[in-house]
């Protein structure tokens, strides 16, 4: 299949596609006489794999070490664990943040009168810069 065959039904953008050869994730292609990718449904089901990996946050770097483990099905799975278990933390990180930026939100908002600028609760908030 080509290109587009493949960013069909992988479900991911031509110039993704072409950006993870260029990363490393997803291996050079064999090419056509005409200079054309040719891919296989190999490709289909690795493409699959790196994006649902990336859909649950994981950067290219714990996205090649995963392929490199699946590749070896014997071997153990701590590595694989422990990228998992980084992943998470810091889904818990951004969680308790994104949870703190909420409190914050919800008390100017709350504290906003609708009256005028100058005495607005929301502006004089913004201003009060905690760093």
């Amino acid at each position: 299949m080509q290109i587009g065959d493949l960013s069909r039904n992988a479900g991911v953008n031509v110039e993704t596609i072409r950006y993870y050869e260029r990363a490393g994730v997803l291996p050079v292609p064999a090419r056509q006489g005409n200079g054309r990718r040719i891919y296989g449904e190999a490709d289909v089901r690795r493409l699959g794999f790196i994006r649902h990996a990336r859909d649950l946050g994981f950067d290219l770097q714990s996205i090649r070490t995963l392929l490199a483990l699946q590749e070896q099905p014997e071997a153990s799975c701590t590595d694989a664990s422990r990228i998992a278990q980084a992943q998470l933390d810091e889904v818990e990180r951004r969680l308790s943040k994104l949870q703190s930026l909420r409190a914050e939100l919800s008390r100017m908002v709350d504290e906003c009168q609708k009256g005028v600028v100058a005495e607005c609760r929301v502006i004089e908030a913004l201003n009060t810069s905690p760093f």
